[in-house]
């Protein structure tokens, strides 16, 4: 449905733009397939008047004008929807280049290359190079889950899901009906924020834990989307970014780097371990399972018990 309405505006946009006369509503009722295919003149007056009001919001102004004979037309004219020319600096220029290496292993990467490419065309000056500019950065998101464009697009549109999915400590993958969010990437992986039908709470999914498809439901959220801002903070909060206690591990030498960029102690113990102190959030236990025997939980007893136990559900299969 919603690609159906978007094809719907673009077509009476471009005829709205294409047009140097005033066009009816009878005439764009005739141009515009959708449109024919409205049961009634007064379904067709509704469509059309919601449509009209949906482009004006996107920012096209559109004029009334009523003929000699008191018809009322529409039109759009180009002088009056152009955008204004656009003027980069190097940094600026050098934060496009940086956003497009981004997205360059997701299928967004065309898109971001084709952007850049307009912007030249656009006037972008020729001395200053997007890709090349602060060239000593080298950002990468990889993407490798199957199930991130299904869900990028679940996001954009406010389209409900279902999904498998199996918890670290559950040894088969449970349904879940998620209404989504917002995807975002933490520590080298994606994790998806919304809201969970089934328990009625916001949840925090890592999309590498999904198994099968993602598949759309119709229908409207039922819970309140929060601000860009909260969704940061809870996938953060959710994957430990956000401690309020320590924790104290034993790390073999030269293992988990990323461990001990968190410390806030280091204490070498011999015989290959050394013995860190580093935050302790929500979601530790299922990041020290990722190393594996390198690590060993000394204190607190909860978060040692609870990495077992992840430890022994991986080992069940």
């Amino acid at each position: 449905m919603a690609i159906a309405k978007a094809e719907r505006l673009m077509n009476l946009a471009l005829c709205l733009l294409g047009t140097r006369r005033p066009l009816s509503k009878r005439e764009l009722r005739e141009s515009i397939e959708a449109y024919l295919e409205a049961g009634s003149d007064d379904s067709f007056n509704r469509m059309f008047e919601r449509d009209k009001d949906d482009l004006r919001e996107l920012g096209l102004v559109i004029e009334t004008v009523e003929n000699l004979d008191g018809e009322v037309g529409y039109l759009a004219r180009r002088d009056s929807n152009r955008l204004p020319p656009i003027t980069l600096d190097a940094e600026e220029a050098a934060a496009l280049g940086l956003a497009a290496k981004v997205w360059q292993q997701a299928r967004l990467a065309g898109a971001a290359s084709g952007a850049l490419q307009k912007l030249r065309a656009a006037g972008l000056p020729e001395d200053v190079d997007p890709y090349e500019a602060h060239g000593a950065l080298e950002p990468r998101i990889p993407v490798h889950e199957v199930a991130f464009e299904p869900l990028m697009l679940a996001c954009r549109d406010r389209r409900p899901v279902v999904f498998d999915y199996r918890k670290a400590t559950a040894a088969r993958p449970e349904q879940r009906h998620v209404e989504p969010w917002a995807l975002e990437c933490w520590r080298g992986h994606w994790y998806l924020a919304g809201w969970d039908r089934d328990r009625g709470a916001e949840r925090v999914f890592r999309l590498s834990r999904i198994t099968g498809k993602v598949r759309s439901r119709s229908g409207r959220f039922t819970a309140e989307i929060p601000d860009v801002v909260t969704v940061r903070e809870t996938v953060a909060s959710w994957a430990g970014e956000n401690a309020d206690r320590s924790a104290r591990i034993r790390l073999r030498t030269d293992a988990g780097y990323p461990l001990r960029a968190k410390a806030t102690a280091v204490r070498e113990l011999g015989d290959g371990w050394d013995e860190l102190e580093i935050p302790y959030g929500h979601g530790l236990d299922a990041w020290l399972v990722e190393f594996g025997p390198d690590v060993v939980v000394l204190e607190p007893a909860e978060l040692r018990a609870d990495v077992v136990d992840r430890l022994r559900a991986v080992a069940k299969g």
